[in-house]
């Protein structure tokens, strides 16, 4: 293994791998997608299991590379695609045993500094995870205050939105802003000094812009839908969140399209779910790091892990899911 991968590796630290290994249950086999394969953690762990096949997934073109020395490895048990995990569909015939979805930004992308994503940078305004129309930089410099309003308060649930949006036009009609650093000066000249807090100022805006330039609120909903379409019955999702929106997501589709989907209200009868259900019941128990996983990896301490199991039901797509989460679906459709 070269230098360069070995250091790509080294600098990922899978979330809840010893969780997610215990319930993807790979001892006996089966069809297994890794849909953001990252540093390949989950997917090297699984192949440790002689009779799994497993395929990789990231849009990422950086980590192609480990995932080429994977097939190599594992010439007939390994495959790497480069592609959003909406198109899941595109890699498999169905039948799939289990489907692993690790959100949000990975430790690699965030400490390539060239990249954007970090507020510690001194690069060009990117967050491009790859296979993307638009840039963090096309973002600030071309939509209007009310739409960057919008985005942060939305996606990056920053309070201050709207003296950071202003900020922004402000600073924008003298001068294009293409720098992390230029960014980083408007937010903290916008935002309140708090004392006591070692969340930094950007935190919130930055996540907000990374989550628009990819479309991860459409790329989740769009890739557990079409997960769902070719998990074989008793397989299982398994949703890795680090991000409320994200994890409320997963919790209604799993909750909301499984057989023991509560009423609306008691005074509602009674209806039968069992035909039509996606998952079997949904037991809506939450995971979460441990203690010593958030000491080693303090990226962890936000980890969501919910998984459900898929029924025997013919799939019938679940337009409420759609429905339920429209304004963020149309949030990211705003053309830059």
């Amino acid at each position: 293994m070269n230098n360069y991968i070995a250091s790509l590796e080294f600098s990922h630290f899978p979330v809840m791998l010893s969780e997610v290994i215990k319930i993807s249950s790979p001892k006996n086999g089966g069809e297994y997608i890794d849909c953001t394969f990252g540093g390949g953690s989950y997917s090297r762990q699984l192949l440790k299991f002689p009779k799994t096949i497993v395929k990789g997934l990231d849009r990422d073109s950086k980590v192609r590379v480990i995932g080429q020395e994977l097939e190599k490895k594992f010439p007939q048990r390994f495959k790497f695609y480069q592609t959003t995990f909406s198109q899941i569909e595109a890699v498999t015939e169905g039948n799939v045993d289990v489907i692993i979805f690790d959100l949000g930004l990975s430790s690699i992308q965030l400490n390539d500094l060239k990249r954007g994503f970090s507020f510690k940078s001194n690069e060009n305004l990117d967050m491009s995870m790859g296979l993307n129309e638009i840039s963090a930089q096309d973002v600030i410099n071309n939509l209007s205050e009310l739409d960057l309003k919008l985005i942060i308060k939305t996606f990056g649930e920053e309070k201050e939105a709207a003296k950071i949006a202003k900020n922004i036009v402000k600073f924008r009609n003298e001068k294009k802003i293409t720098k992390v650093k230029d960014l980083v000066e408007i937010i903290e000249k916008s935002k309140k000094k708090k004392f006591g807090t070692k969340i930094n100022p950007c935190t919130k805006t930055f996540q907000a812009l990374r989550i628009f330039v990819n479309k991860e609120i459409t790329e989740l909903i769009n890739g557990i839908i079409n997960a769902a379409k070719i998990l074989k019955p008793g397989g299982r999702i398994l949703i890795v969140s680090f991000h409320s929106i994200e994890d409320k997501i997963a919790k209604y589709f799993f909750s909301n399209f499984s057989k023991n989907k509560s009423k609306p209200s008691r005074y509602f009868p009674e209806k039968d779910y069992s035909n039509t259900a996606i998952f079997e019941d949904y037991k809506n128990k939450v995971l979460k790091p441990t203690k010593k996983e958030i000491n080693k990896n303090n990226r962890s301490r936000s980890a969501k892990l919910r998984y459900a199991v898929r029924s025997k039901n013919k799939f019938v797509y679940p337009h409420d899911l759609i429905e339920k989460f429209k304004n963020y679906l149309n949030l990211e459709a705003i053309n830059v």
